[in-house]
Parts: structure tokens; sequence; C-alpha cells
């Protein structure tokens, strides 16, 4: 296997939460980081600070807000440039929202920043994962899952900010399922993981009394980066440290390629052939 200081990692969401520090650790491990996330400043802000802390100077910062596809689309076309991609950490994400709101594209935010996004940069960067294989895709997702009504995906009727984020959280862990299949023999593994819960971050603080430190949900998120079982074991749903059972849709063959045929409409971009 690669070693870290050999390795390129993709984080997004990287400027605040969990993917801020845990950017910190490994850049302190000495890996390559590609950082994302949709505001210049506090791009240019996590640059520097983690040059300071780490003196580690092979970080790079990708600007997009996953509220538009034509910026998720352009981010994917640009890391497609890269040399290599070791682990792709989808952690960009949106917490419990009050009101809905459309994308855009005019589309339910949240379905698209939380799913939309991990689905377009999970299968267009997959063949560059393949290239640099052993790879790993880690797909930060919640305890939090609600099955799909495929007649309201949108939620234009009967929305709740509780639905519209637990299924976009679910559907991350039906692409986990579907692209372990898909990717199987290519040394690319899928997982996905609930890091902890309600940890003191932006997107929790608003709502929620937070539960759990941040340090935790970093570290089994870290785990599932560098721990060298995750590059043989592929198609998990992790709750903290444990394997565990998501909710009965994402076994479900019909519920994931109802999905799947969505995902590729709205989005252009189509899923990986096995």
């Amino acid at each position: 296997m690669t070693s870290l200081e050999e390795q390129t990692i993709l984080i997004t969401g990287a400027t605040d939460g969990v993917g801020r520090s845990l950017a910190h650790q490994l850049a302190e491990m000495g890996a390559t980081l590609v950082l994302h996330g949709r505001s210049a400043e506090k791009g240019e802000q996590l640059l520097a600070e983690l040059r300071t802390a780490t003196g580690n100077d092979r970080l790079s910062y990708e600007l997009a807000d996953f509220a538009a596809l034509d910026e998720i689309q352009a981010l994917a076309d640009r890391l497609l440039g890269l040399d290599r991609l070791d682990v792709l950490v989808n952690n960009a994400g949106m917490g419990v929202e009050l009101e809905r709101r459309e994308s855009r594209d005019g589309l339910e935010l949240t379905f698209q920043v939380d799913y939309l996004s991990t689905y377009v940069l999970s299968c267009r960067l997959a063949p560059l994962l393949a290239s640099s294989a052993p790879s790993r895709i880690v797909n930060v997702t919640s305890a939090g899952q609600a099955p799909f009504d495929f007649s309201n995906v949108q939620l234009r009727h009967d929305w709740s900010g509780g639905q519209a984020y637990c299924q976009a959280k679910l559907g991350q862990i039906m692409l986990t399922t579907d692209l372990a299949e898909a990717l199987d023999g290519t040394g690319v593994t899928v997982n996905a993981l609930h890091p902890a819960s309600y940890m003191p971050t932006k997107i929790v603080t608003h709502l929620f009394t937070p539960q759990s430190d941040l340090s935790e949900g970093v570290a089994n998120v870290l785990r599932m980066v560098v721990a060298p079982e995750f590059a043989e074991q592929t198609g998990l749903y992790v709750n903290r440290t444990a394997v565990a059972a998501a909710d009965p849709q994402a076994y479900d063959p019909a519920a994931r390629a109802e999905l799947r045929a969505l995902s590729e409409k709205l989005t252009g971009t189509p899923f990986p052939a096995a």
C-alpha cells in the first residue's frame, strides 16, 4: 500500500467542522491534500493555518458551491487533471434545514448538496481513483436515514428538514453499495460512515444540543482514510467504529436502480460501468 506521504487526498467541505480537523491531522501526517470549500476567504485562511501548524506545503484549495451542478462538474473537470487521487472523502454537506430551499438548478437543496455532489464526484473521479489504486472513497453520512418516496424526491409537498436530510444521507449509503459493486476488482473501495452523533459543528448547533466531541468523529473518519482494512473491505456502512445495518432501502436493488437512474438524469453524469 502507498505510504501516506505519497498519497493525494481530497476532502470536500474542508473549511469547517470535521473536514477542517481532518485536514489538520492528514497534513500533519504528510499527505498531499486537495481541500474543497465554497468560500475563497476561508480557503486562504485554512491553507495558511495548515502550513503554519504543520509545515506541509503540499496543499491546495478548490472553490466550488455545491448548490450549482455546473460548479460541481467544473470541480470534477479540474480534479481529473491531478496525477493521482488515493482517497476521496465526501464530507461536505448541509444539516437539517428550517425551510425548503432550492438549488440554482431548481432541485431541493439538501438533496443536491448532500447527495448529488457525492454522486457526481464519485462517479466522475472513479477512473482516476482506479488508476491510482489501491484507493478508496469515504462517504461521511449519518445514522439518521429515511427511505425515498420516488414520487416526491424533491419534497415539493410534505417537506420537512428531517426527511430532506435523512433521505439524502441514505442516498449516500445506497450509492456506496452500488459503487462498491461496480468498482469491485479495480482496487477502489467504497465505504460509508456515521462518524458520531450531534457533534458541535455549525450544521448541528443551530438546532440540537451536541452529544459527541468533534474529536471522536474526526478519529472515526481518519480511521476510514488510513486503516489498512478499508483498503480491502468495501460496501460497508459503519456506525462510529462498528459495521452496522443501514435502512433496508439501501439493500433494495430496485430502489437503488431508481435512484441511480434519477441521478444520471438530473446530473448528466453516467454511473460507472461495472
